[in-house]
């Protein structure tokens, strides 16, 4: 009987294969744990920082728990960004490349999975090198070609690019959709041709309906990287344009030219504490809209990754 106890207490500690007992649920659960606080901790953060009010932010002594909750800090936040114009500017940058890149990669990625012709290797390989090499090597002959056509300052320097398949990391959006379409089976394609349909036919009716888990996927990864791109953004739309990302960068100069006062301040004391409390305020507004973006499409899109095989960023 002592032994049987102790057998019990053993598979209940280690499991039946050492990693399905309690203490090893306990190990992942911390790790788990860990790894969460480590991607929470500069959310929670900024959130707390945008929260204080000046006295609690030169106060040394208070860290996580402000005295009281500063919501003036997101009202000055909300004027300096003036954030409707740049939330239309961020949309405008973010959505309209991305419905570009999805009906130009769509076709490329079927094309290149359901057809054989020469030089298709080829193509797959400059694929994979054009996602390699870094944006700053083609960054000045990008910028004089798109000078020369008259595309700066317009959204034409992003969408143009985008329907010939040289969008912002179009290439693994290529890839992606060219591994579903390699996954149809090419009976599906077979029938629709006994039917009578063309290869645009058999794509518009079959592919493209059955594509929607990668095109959620194509869709998300496309707007939160234009949405955070910074240096071509600067480099192309210049001052036509102004996203959410743009604004917090210059917030300082923002913050100067909507508070004239604070013009005279010396940052190095008491204005630069203030002027950060506002910019963690700011911040956080800046990344509400992917936040709900993501709740609402969280579902789709664990599906959709998982069909179409890749891991989440």
């Amino acid at each position: 009987m002592n032994q049987s106890f102790k057998t019990k207490v053993r598979r209940r500690l280690l499991g039946m294969e050492m990693t399905d007992g309690l203490i090893a649920r306990i190990a992942i659960y911390l790790l788990l744990a860990g790894l969460g606080f480590i991607f929470v901790y500069p959310l929670l953060f900024m959130l707390v920082n945008s929260l204080k009010s000046l006295d609690d932010l030169i106060n040394p002594t208070i860290h996580w728990v402000p005295t009281r909750l500063a919501f003036e800090n997101y009202v000055e936040a909300f004027n300096v960004l003036n954030l409707w114009g740049r939330l239309l500017d961020s949309l405008q940058v973010s959505i309209l490349p991305t419905i570009a890149i999805i009906l130009s990669s769509s076709l490329i990625g079927y094309g290149l999975a359901r057809f054989r012709f020469p030089g298709r290797r080829l193509i797959m390989v400059l694929l994979v090198v054009t996602y390699l090499v870094p944006k700053a090597v083609t960054l000045v002959p990008s910028y004089i070609l798109f000078s020369d056509l008259g595309l700066l300052k317009s959204l034409s320097s992003f969408i143009l690019p985008s329907l010939f398949g040289q969008g912002l990391y179009q290439s693994i959006f290529i890839l992606i959709l060219f591994n579903f379409f390699r996954m149809v089976p090419k009976a599906l394609d077979e029938a629709a041709q006994i039917d009578g349909a063309s290869p645009f036919q058999i794509f518009l009716t079959i592919a493209i309906p059955i594509a929607k888990p990668a095109f959620i996927v194509v869709g998300l990864y496309s707007v939160v990287w234009h949405w955070n791109e910074l240096y071509l953004t600067d480099q192309y739309l210049q001052d036509a344009y102004m996203t959410l990302p743009q604004a917090i960068e210059y917030f300082k100069t923002l913050f100067q030219s909507s508070n004239p006062e604070a013009s005279g301040v010396d940052y190095s004391q008491i204005g630069m504490v203030y002027n950060e409390s506002v910019q963690f305020a700011a911040t956080i507004i800046s990344i509400v809209p992917l936040l709900i973006l993501y709740l609402f499409t969280q579902r789709f899109f664990v599906e959709s990754a998982d069909r179409v095989g890749i891991a989440g960023e």
